[in-house]
């Protein structure tokens, strides 16, 4: 499905991937940095926020908020995590991204997973 999505995104992008632990996400992120032509391992930067992947239209950037605490808007500002979105050179896909909701870029597509057992995942795009 990553993979997919990603033939459909031009630059500028901002991403916000929410669900449970295991629902699919990373898994995503995975997909759309095979897309876009990333080679490598890709793992999620739960420990340092943020990677970031040059891909050969844009630059890829995997931000996971996973262990940070709800409310953390200025957090972001200082990480400089705001200065990646909303750039045509620029793609950002942001696990756990409820959690900065209220700093998200107005144009944001919302891709929220719900993990149905089983190794099946319901996948509900908004805002494309």
């Amino acid at each position: 499905m990553g993979k997919k999505t990603a033939v459909n995104l031009k630059g500028g992008e901002t991403l916000a991937l929410t669900g449970e632990l295991g629902s699919g996400k990373t898994t995503f992120i995975q997909g759309l940095a095979e897309g876009f032509g990333i080679k490598g391992r890709i793992i999620s930067p739960t420990f340092i926020l943020m990677r970031k992947y040059v891909a050969s239209k844009f630059d890829f950037y995997h931000i996971d908020f996973y262990r940070l605490e709800d409310g953390l808007e200025n957090e972001v500002k200082n990480l400089g995590v705001d200065d990646t979105w909303g750039k045509n050179d620029n793609v950002v896909a942001i696990e756990w991204a409820e959690k900065i909701e209220n700093v998200l870029p107005q144009e944001v597509i919302w891709i929220r997973f719900e993990n149905l057992g089983e190794d099946k995942r319901k996948i509900l795009i908004e805002g494309i």
